[in-house]
């Protein structure tokens, strides 16, 4: 899914505060034990007075309800102890903190907090749970004992690299463009007492930097270069050059000019004197301590259990149990595949050259330009008139909500991706929204304009996740949250279907979808090479050159993005390669009562989850059919 910058920081902010500090998960199991005795028992209540034996309901429903009330009480207690991630998640009620959640204290705090949650939820088990009550006791227990499984691995020493930046992510936060709101004047007293913790957190980023340095766990040198100009871009002279005097200058106008004053003047003093001195003190321990420190290394296999980390990474990306071998000669085997396809589709439209010529033409022949941004917007919508003739024969439940086509705003255009998409809200009553950012005309293609809208708009992301907006009854873990291997494994699934559909008429078009799958495909095989086979940064940057057609400079792009999130990127390919496995697997097992819409209702109609349990799920559902 496309997203803005402000969703992408959300996500990575959302991983690093939600993972716990390293306990074995035998201890979570140990502490589960204590509290089972009472909510596990299934006796006849005896005559004498029983305190919690009173009429209970059938067992089932009663473990149900238990967990749901779990679940919900779960919910408000992360959101508790994790202020920012509730900041994002639109929960307001603490937007004053920011603790320091890369300290040993608060580590540890969370991983306590992980294991009585998961303890309170194994004590009442999953016997005779079933449908979504059995997903979700499935879901949450899996979770749980990955970020346990998680924390033998130092990533607190690896705080800081250009994709992941904590000082990025405050300053989205007090520059008034992020999730942090600026509405009322207690929105203003709010930021500036979160702001009073940035000092503490970048000492504390500091200190866990350098405990990395003595153990041998830092960063590689080329990611760390690019984070000094990310810094430099917010470090000012004075308060009013910087970005955090976003909020000072878009003042409402309905404030009283005495607190307009007074605001101004608490900011100027919280910015010149505690923010941009820890800016400063952050940039200069990475430029005269840190750097010189890094290492030459690029993959995570180089750093101490390195290789393990990663499969612990690539485990919790995926949601699958690949290991990192697997997916490489996956990933090797569908290039190989995917080439083939591409030579095919060339030779049946008699398009002469070879493949990197053919995708240099598309690149930069203007017959693939739209004239201005109505030609544009129209386009999309005669592909989604083709996509709404023939999504009958595929799919049997849609959004009760619509989908509408819109342009991003102006103010938007120049960081907004090409295409996004935006779930309904919560009550229905705004429509899921598909952008269309028509800045930069040149570089909207027209042949990506069918992949595009079948990925962000049906049967891709306002299918699925329109459909789990309608579930209403999960409990909040589930429906606020997500997988990724799942949400954009489908919405690959989704541009898969529009061959199925007819929808890439053009030969171009199918080139388009092909080849954004092959650079898709040749991650799997980089990323993994990278961090599990010892590939250098060049060998990968040569290898993605030779066969996804990139230039040098893209390469480079891509390759320092694995190095800085090792294992992310699998996400999208494992996913879409797993439903399609899963296809094959009740076409095979079905034969001919195999139905492929009510496959895709079940794929779908419990919500995201990760790829082992929607395997089980699908499992189960292809026995219920035989019988």
């Amino acid at each position: 899914m496309s997203s803005s910058l402000s969703r992408v920081i959300a996500i990575a902010l959302a991983s690093i505060l939600t993972f716990a500090a390293a306990m074995p998960v035998t201890a979570a199991t140990k502490k589960a034990k204590r509290p089972a005795a009472t909510q596990t028992r299934t006796a006849k209540p005896k005559p004498r007075p029983q305190p919690r034996a009173a009429a209970p309901a059938p067992a089932r429903q009663s473990k149900a309800s238990r967990l749901n009330r779990i679940y919900d009480e779960y919910w408000d207690a992360s959101m508790r102890l994790n202020p920012l991630q509730a900041t994002f998640q639109g929960e307001s009620r603490y937007n004053d903190q920011l603790p320091n959640f890369l300290a040993a204290a608060s580590r540890q705090q969370a991983h306590d907090f992980t294991v009585e949650w998961l303890g309170k939820v194994e004590a009442v088990g999953a016997d005779g749970l079933q449908g979504q009550d059995l997903l979700s006791y499935e879901i949450f227990v899996r979770d749980a004992r990955s970020a346990l499984a998680a924390e033998q691995f130092p990533s607190w020493m690896l705080p800081i690299n250009q994709y992941y930046n904590l000082a990025s992510i405050v300053a989205l936060l007090g520059s008034g463009a992020g999730a942090q709101p600026f509405h009322t004047v207690k929105d203003y007293e709010n930021w500036s007492r979160r702001a009073a913790g940035i000092p503490p957190l970048f000492e504390q980023a500091i200190a866990n930097m350098r405990q990395g340095m003595a153990a041998g766990v830092v960063q590689p040198r080329a990611l760390m270069e690019k984070v000094l100009p990310q810094l430099d871009a917010v470090i000012t002279p004075t308060a009013e050059e910087s970005l955090f005097w976003g909020p000072i200058r878009n003042l409402p106008d309905n404030f009283p000019d005495e607190e307009k004053q007074r605001l101004s003047a608490e900011y100027k003093r919280m910015i010149e004197h505690r923010i941009l001195p820890a800016y400063r003190a952050l940039r200069g321990f990475i430029a005269t301590e840190y750097l010189p420190a890094t290492r030459t290394s690029e993959g995570l296999g180089a750093l101490p259990n390195g290789l393990a980390w990663y499969a612990q990474n690539v485990a919790s990306s995926t949601t699958s149990s690949r290991t990192p071998a697997e997916i490489h000669q996956l990933g090797v085997q569908e290039v190989a595949d995917l080439q083939e396809r591409i030579g095919a589709v060339m030779k049946q439209a008699r398009i002469r050259g070879t493949l990197q010529k053919t995708f240099r033409t598309m690149r930069n022949d203007r017959q693939f330009v739209f004239k201005d941004s109505a030609s544009l917007l129209a386009r999309y919508q005669q592909v989604r008139t083709q996509v709404d003739a023939r999504v009958p024969t595929l799919f049997s439940t849609l959004p009760k909500t619509g989908l509408e086509i819109r342009e991003v705003e102006p103010e938007r255009a120049l960081s907004a991706s090409s295409a996004s998409y935006q779930p309904p809200s919560a009550d229905g009553k705004r429509p899921g929204i598909l952008y269309l950012n028509t800045h930069d005309l040149p570089s909207r293609k027209r042949w990506a304009v069918p992949m595009q809208y079948l990925h962000e708009g049906i049967p891709g992301h306002h299918l699925q996740l329109g459909l789990q907006q309608e579930l209403s009854s999960l409990p909040r873990f589930r429906r606020l949250g997500g997988d990724t291997a799942f949400v954009e494994g489908w919405g690959l699934y989704a541009e898969f279907l529009g061959q199925e559909m007819g929808i890439y008429q053009d030969p171009y078009d199918e080139l388009g979808y092909l080849h954004n799958t092959l650079l898709r495909t040749v991650r799997l095989v980089v990323d993994t090479g990278l961090h599990a086979q010892g590939w250098s940064r060049q060998q990968s940057i040569d290898y993605m050159v030779k066969n996804a057609d990139l230039s040098a400079a893209e390469a480079a792009a891509d390759v320092e993005r694995f190095m800085a999130l090792p294992g992310q990127t699998l996400a999208y390919r494992v996913g879409e390669i797993k439903i399609l496995q899963l296809r094959e697997k009740a076409a095979t097992a079905l034969g001919a009562r195999f139905d492929l819409r009510e496959f895709h209702s079940e794929v779908l109609k419990d919500g995201s989850m990760p790829l082992d349990i929607l395997e089980a799920k699908i499992d189960r559902w292809i026995a219920s059919k035989k019988t």
